[in-house]
């Protein structure tokens, strides 16, 4: 049974858990990547997508068996973004942003969003992405959405570091752009 990351910077093996996952995605054929990129994180998932969720975590090296519901809710978010937009963990989530011109509203409104609003926002950050040719950092994107969902002091302090190197990240890539604004 797999222990879920609660570590805000990730360690190599969780880091090496997203670029698997997209890996796994990729390799799974149109079918899998199809099912996972329509599956709604927040609704009742389909057998078809449980099934590929499930092919795509194991050939991951990622065990499903045992989560809570909690849990398959933030990997499946997971396993839908990578297979909207793919996964690049050679920037920064940050500096990827700005990179796809998403404006500074919508970067706010995602660090700042908690709970499920923010879970609201995520899919329609990432088909942005995708629209713009970007794949975002699931090292970052990743870890923010498992910190983000957990209690407690550290973990809201873990999740807050996230979010203030995206900010930071961002900003400092957006004044060097000519006007980021989508």
């Amino acid at each position: 049974m797999s222990v879920e990351p609660t570590t805000a910077a990730p360690a190599a093996s969780t880091a090496n858990r997203y670029a698997a996952l997209a890996k796994a995605i990729t390799r799974g054929g149109t079918g899998d990547a199809a099912a996972l990129a329509r599956l709604d994180p927040d609704g009742a998932l389909q057998p078809h997508q449980i099934a590929a969720a499930v092919r795509a975590f194991l050939a991951a090296g990622i065990e499903p068996e045992g989560w809570s519901a909690a849990q398959w809710q933030r990997w499946s978010l997971i396993a839908h973004g990578i297979a909207l937009a793919g996964h690049d963990g050679g920037r920064s989530l940050g500096w990827q942003l700005a990179k796809a011109g998403v404006a500074e509203s919508r970067v706010t409104k995602l660090l700042t969003a908690r709970g499920d609003a923010f879970s609201a926002l995520i899919p329609r950050l990432l088909r942005l992405l995708a629209s713009k040719a970007v794949a975002p950092n699931w090292n970052e994107m990743g870890a923010l959405i498992h910190q983000q969902a957990l209690t407690g002091a550290d973990a809201v302090s873990r999740a807050e570091e996230i979010r203030l190197r995206i900010a930071s990240r961002y900003f400092a890539a957006a004044s060097e752009a000519p006007n980021p604004a989508a």
